[in-house]
């Protein structure tokens, strides 16, 4: 019998998937025992999250599925497929990235965890279907409306396709043109690597480029179903105008398996897996180098030391070894053949005598590279004695490939335990290598995309059983672009799980991120909408525009008061020729944490720039309260005894919040009896000043007992930030 579906739940909007034979399959078959609960229930939110399959009207939905690089997206979405075929979908689409390597794996893959090839024959699999297929699929589809047909003799369609302008139209033909009314045939459509190349790139130019109109056109054929994007880097699906097609309506956040291993791991403080590439080892233009870097030599000494320990340990799998110098083939070729000449170099000098001089210096580098593989791996590691007879075997046993469209195709696992692989583009995004342990990444940040750069990053994965013999060579703006990124991505996970964890609509909520200044979020291409960056940093942040309405200044009136009353505040010390305007009171230690959730948070401001300065403050605030919650701050009641005046200028804004110094002269004088307010501050501490002014026009008073919030921030707690207000989300 078929699954019965549950209502909608009133409380969240969801259908309730019910697991059948094709999940309890996948999940004994293919999934761990340890992961197939977590497995399981991301999958179950996934899919209740869009269209349920037995509505009555047809509908659209489009999910956002954020997981780490390499922590096993694929394995989620083939959960969710099996899923979706126990609860009646009919056609389940994989669009998989650019290149036909990563088609191959995904297929493949699929056929395999899915058991399509060798378990019951409930799926009807197509790789890049042609006009050939139609009359199958339209087969296929007829069956589901026979209401003769037992469903165990229904048929899935499973389509895996290139992402490609010329495989969608044809797909979108197929169905297009087939005898079968899609109305109400529920649809599953994946979007793997999602923000590559399904995202509008001529969207400045009010323009639709070839890919992503395709894939619009495709989901239209469809009036009923759901769209997930599967990423690692969702940037660019978040910050598109949320009006676009594509933007997402929700998210679901994965987590990893207990074995990953990602940029908390490799990039924390420590940095033991990591080694920086010296600048004179990187080639450019002007010195593009006459031999190999020794840092390269030392990065495959290290490698083949991995090698022979696994060797040593049965041989099992693969040990692979990534060289990813550039985007540009011939360069590719040069680190081939430098990898090459080294490999047979070691390999040769081990055939000398022990006594001979070249092969004692060799044995010592490999000591080196021994005792550092010795720093984080104990477990497996043997004595150096025991391992240096193998190293010979390892050579012999070690493989050097160039990954390209000039070089190989894709990598054969099966010709040697030790894989050196060396490419560029065509390793990087989707691509899974075999037990890699070995970094070498010579090449800059480029233009700087915060998601381009994690998606190099093919050394995460499932890796902590042998992670004692990772290393990573990168250079130096690589590697801190790396330390900022791990930063950026779990601040932007932190607030998709408060969301999921809320059921909070994702297109209500507001586009703000912890980034580094030296990165931008993705490529500005896909973003019909600016956003504003910044960074605060031994720098006072106070509103520009002071003329507000009058009802936003009752509500900050009513904040401060509230948060005055709560503190205990003292007049402060100074100079007794001081005036009522010098006069303040104070408050040292008080939680930050406090001041955020009472004051900070409250606070309105009016102007576009100052909501945009107000959003970064809170980022740098909390993100220092996520380090340190028992972070203090000091405050300061400005000019208690008195309110001060300051004149209005066109705009709503005010000449100079700030009162200066007293004396002004003489200037050896300068400050003397007051210093001014810019400097009452804490040097290393969070300071606010809770100004009261009036607003004058000339000499008339037009606006009485304005409340104006300062807060100054010290170097320490300096973060980058971006922020994205889009004009069509709700207030």
């Amino acid at each position: 019998m078929e699954p019965i579906l549950e209502s909608v739940d009133d409380l969240d909007g969801r259908w309730r998937p019910k697991k059948g034979r094709e999940t309890i399959s996948f999940l004994e078959n293919t999934v761990p025992a340890i992961s197939r609960e977590s497995i399981f229930t991301a999958a179950k939110s996934i899919l209740s999250q869009g269209i349920n399959p037995r509505s009555a009207t047809d509908n659209q939905r489009t999910g956002l599925v954020v997981g780490y690089v390499q922590s096993g997206k694929t394995m989620s979405f083939e959960s969710v497929i099996a899923l979706a075929r126990d609860n009646a979908f009919q056609v389940a689409i994989v669009i998989t990235g650019t290149s036909k390597l990563l088609l191959k794996q995904t297929d493949s893959r699929l056929r395999s965890d899915l058991r399509i090839d060798t378990g019951p024959r409930r799926w009807m699999p197509f790789s890049n279907p042609s006009e050939d297929d139609a009359e199958a699929i339209s087969s296929a589809l007829r069956g589901w409306k026979d209401p003769q047909l037992p469903d165990k003799l229904k048929k899935t369609l499973l389509i895996t396709i290139l992402k490609n302008h010329t495989h969608l139209e044809n797909l979108s033909k197929l169905f297009s043109t087939s005898d079968i009314d899609m109305k109400k045939v529920p649809v599953l459509l994946i979007d793997d690597e999602a923000d590559q190349a399904s995202l509008n790139t001529q969207v400045a130019d009010q323009d639709q480029s070839t890919t992503y109109r395709k894939l619009v056109e495709l989901r239209k054929i469809f009036p009923s179903h759901t769209y997930l994007q599967y990423t690692a880097t969702p940037q660019a699906p978040l910050m598109i105008n949320i009006i676009d097609t594509l933007s997402p309506d929700f998210v679901q956040v994965l987590e990893p398996g207990t074995d990953y291993v990602g940029g908390k791991e490799f990039f924390n403080d420590e940095l033991n897996h990591v080694r920086e590439i010296p600048n004179s080892d990187v080639p450019t233009p002007e010195d593009p180098l006459d031999g190999p870097p020794a840092s390269l030599m030392e990065a495959i000494r290290v490698f083949m030391i991995g090698v022979a320990a696994g060797l040593r340990t049965g041989g099992d799998g693969n040990r692979s070894m990534l060289v990813h110098p550039s985007e540009l083939v011939a360069k590719h070729m040069v680190f081939f053949n430098w990898t090459k000449s080294i490999l047979r170099r070691y390999e040769r000098t081990f055939n000398l005598s022990s006594d001979d001089p070249d092969k004692v210096a060799l044995v010592k580098e490999f000591h080196m590279a021994y005792q550092d593989i010795s720093k984080t791996e104990e477990r497996t590691l043997c004595s150096f004695d025991e391992l240096l007879p193998l190293l010979p075997y390892a050579f012999g046993d070690t493989r050097v490939s160039v990954i390209n469209h000039k070089g190989e195709a894709e990598v054969d696992w099966e010709r040697a335990y030790g894989c050196v692989l060396i490419g560029g583009k065509t390793m990087g995004r989707g691509v899974t290598v075999r037990g890699l342990t070995v970094t070498y990444m010579p090449r800059g940040i480029g233009a700087g995309n915060a998601d381009t750069i994690q998606q190099r990053a093919r050394f995460f994965g499932y890796k902590k059983p042998y992670f004692g013999y990772c290393r990573l060579y990168l250079e130096h703006s690589k590697l801190e672009a790396f330390q900022n990124y791990v930063e950026h991505e779990e601040h932007m996970r932190g607030q998709l799980l408060k969301l999921q964890k809320n059921s909070s609509p994702l297109r209500r909520w507001k586009r703000n991120f912890i980034l580094s200044p030296s990165l931008r979020p993705c490529r500005k291409q896909v973003l019909e909408l600016g956003y504003a960056r910044g960074s605060f940093s031994n720098k006072w942040v106070q509103p520009d525009v002071i003329d507000i309405p009058d009802s936003i200044i009752q509500i900050n009136r009513d904040i401060v008061k509230k948060f005055i009353y709560s503190l205990n505040l003292i007049e402060d010390s100074g100079h007794a020729d001081r005036t009522d305007f010098h006069r303040h009171k104070i408050s040292r230690g008080i939680r930050l944490s406090q001041a955020l959730k009472q004051l900070l948070v409250r606070i309105q401001v009016f102007s576009t720039k100052d909501i945009h300065d107000n959003i970064g403050l809170l980022l740098q605030l909390e993100r220092a309260l996520e380090k340190n919650p028992d972070e203090v701050c000091t405050i300061y009641q400005m000019s208690f005894k008195i309110r001060r005046e300051r004149s209005l200028r066109d705009g709503g804004t005010i000449s100079y919040l700030f009162q200066g110094p007293a004396p002004v002269r003489p200037v050896e004088r300068q400050g003397s009896i007051y210093p001014g307010d810019l400097k009452l501050h804490d040097a290393d501490d969070v300071t606010i000043q809770l100004h009261t002014i009036d607003l004058t026009e000339g000499k008339e008073i037009v606006k009485r007992n304005v409340p104006v919030v300062a807060v100054w921030v010290p170097e320490r707690l300096a973060a980058g930030w971006i922020s994205q207000v889009q004009p069509a989300q709700e207030e």
